[in-house]
């Protein structure tokens, strides 16, 4: 077998296996159970205390969104503040000026939302301050926002029923210190070991081989790293991302962050299992999501090893694939995985350029982001499929000529007008935008020279990859485009909020108004949703309402430059 074949399936393996311990892990943490990590209780009780935190609270659906949005307003007014200013802050041995107003706004929604979209490049926009202070700082916050919001889902879905839904600080504040900071320290100590360099100097300069000095940026990256992907945010220290030889220096290391990006958003799903006592459920729902995303993975193999179309109408042997934006130390199978893991997730990172895969996977990859609920990001994937779910209990039930019903609460008018608001919202703000600037650039030659690096179907690709990748809080982009200007900032900083913003405050609305109904026992004619026949209904309604939604300009797109050669 090849040997880069083989080292994806031991990656795919691994997260497979231990997304199950730690499933039962993150579950006992949000249950209030005995775990190892009772350890750092006490600084927890410091951090309420310092902050007038009352962690006996129970809050309502209202209140828990409330205090969810208030966190998130403020920490952009910091970001903006510093982002704009860091060039007169400490931590600066290089001398990076501040980011302009604009860029700076897109930067701090980017981040603020987990989607972590780099309109500058890491080590010359940033400061060592900043890259801590800003955004290793986001990186915990909006992981650990995701993850808070689906642990309240849990307590409203696991109780018969109540109108609480757990303290959000404090279960912000778990996500940090017992699971996305014990993980961090972990790969952070790999990632050294591997040769991520970790310190506050300034630039090394070098003699290189050639003759010619060259001044090597470094910094604090292996502090970052982790966090990046563990809290699926995706963000590079560098500007080449993951496939910088610092950020990311060996193999070794290489399938290190390539597991740290799906095993929460996939331990998730077990964890859903292990808090309802409904094991069936999410081997159900884990079921799903594993089978799309293997099919994203073995098709991803199959069109980048096989190589590029056009060099082999060159007459060049291509006996590693289609290498074009790859890096040989890595492989083609190794950027093949990354590519559907980072896109499957909010994650975005890259260990290889996304503009140079071929036109199917290209696809791929922003039909993982147009889907959005194949694990996804750390807790809103989940919560994506939630919506789904709902759809399709609503569906069904009126299929057999039953009151729909999902674990003892009836699905009314109410929560199924806002879970179809939910799911049309995600196409809707990706088609219209993508339709706003391919006319602009259609009706203005020179704007489109401007933006795009590639004409015609690509040059499409390239445009609707930036919105999926937004509207998904991904962060990964088609990089021939070139987006750091006031149309691109703005625009997809408005994407940005809306697809981060409006499907939480809806999915904890309909967990809401459900978790408050009374609850009716399971009878004989009790629709389950614990089956593969519910599973098979589940992946149709999101093929129907979500793929097919974007069929045409995928057509359009990489569809048609594949059929281009």
């Amino acid at each position: 077998m090849n040997t880069e074949i083989l080292g994806s399936i031991l990656q795919v393996v691994m997260m497979v296996v231990l997304s199950y311990p730690l499933g039962r892990y993150i579950a006992r943490i949000y249950k209030g159970e005995r775990t190892w990590s009772d350890f750092m209780a006490p600084v927890e009780k410091w951090m309420y205390r310092m902050s007038g935190i009352n962690p006996a609270e129970e809050m309502n659906w209202k209140k828990f969104l409330v205090a969810l949005l208030t966190v998130n307003v403020f920490w952009f007014f910091w970001g903006m503040v510093l982002l704009v200013s860091q060039g007169y802050l400490p931590l600066n041995p290089d001398g990076n000026a501040g980011q302009s107003p604009d860029l700076a706004f897109n930067t701090c929604i980017s981040f603020m939302v987990n989607c972590n979209l780099q309109h500058y490049s890491g080590e010359s926009g940033l400061t060592y301050f900043t890259q801590l202070f800003v955004i290793m700082l986001f990186q915990f916050i909006t992981a650990a926002t995701g993850m808070a919001a689906l642990a309240g889902i849990f307590k409203a879905m696991a109780t018969k029923t109540t109108r609480n839904f757990g303290n959000f600080w404090v279960l912000l504040i778990k996500s940090c210190t017992r699971i996305l900071l014990p993980l961090s320290l972990v790969v952070g100590c790999i990632l050294i070991i591997e040769g991520t360099p970790m310190g506050f100097e300034g630039k090394e300069r070098i003699t290189t081989l050639e003759g010619v000095e060259q001044a090597v940026s470094q910094g604090p990256t292996a502090a970052i790293v982790p966090i990046k992907q563990l809290g699926t945010n995706g963000g590079g220290y560098f500007g080449p991302n993951s496939s910088h030889p610092l950020e990311n220096p060996t193999f070794l290391s290489n399938m290190i962050e390539c597991w740290s990006i799906l095993i929460i958003p996939m331990s998730m799903v077990f964890a859903l299992g292990f808090y309802l006592r409904r094991k069936k459920l999410a081997y159900t729902i884990y079921g799903v999501m594993l089978f799309a995303f293997l099919v994203g993975v073995v098709g991803a193999h199959y069109f980048e090893l096989k190589g590029s179309p056009q060099i082999d109408a060159m007459g060049i042997a291509q006996e590693r694939g289609s290498m074009e934006g790859k890096e040989i130390r890595l492989g083609t199978a190794a950027t093949a995985l990354w590519s559907q893991v980072t896109t499957v997730t909010s994650n975005g990172s890259v260990n290889g350029m996304h503009d140079s895969l071929t036109p199917l996977t290209g696809m791929l990859s922003m039909l993982n982001m147009q889907i959005n609920c194949w694990f996804g990001g750390v807790g809103v994937g989940l919560m994506n499929y939630y919506v789904f779910i709902i759809i399709a209990v609503f569906i069904s039930g009126l299929m057999v000529g039953r009151t729909p019903e999902f674990l003892g609460k009836k699905i009314e008018a109410r929560e199924m007008k806002i879970a179809v608001i939910v799911a049309l919202a995600h196409p809707f703000f990706i088609l219209v935008f993508t339709a706003i600037s391919s006319f602009l650039a259609t009706r203005n030659p020179e704007l489109a020279e401007a933006w795009l690096n590639n004409p015609s179907f690509h040059g499409l690709s390239e445009m609707l990859y930036e919105y999926t990748s937004s509207a998904a809080n991904n962060g990964s982009g088609f990089e021939g485009l070139r987006d750091n200007t006031y149309f691109w900032n703005f625009t997809c900083g408005i994407v940005l909020i809306m697809g981060r913003y409006l499907p939480i405050v809806g999915q904890v609305a309909i967990a809401g108004l459900l978790a408050k109904k009374k609850f009716i026992p399971e009878s004989a004619g009790t629709l389950k949703t614990d089956t593969g026949t519910f599973a098979v209904m589940t992946f149709t309604v999101i093929f129907i309402i979500a793929a097919l939604s974007f069929f045409p300009v995928l057509t359009l797109g990489p569809i048609a430059e594949y059929l281009s050669f």
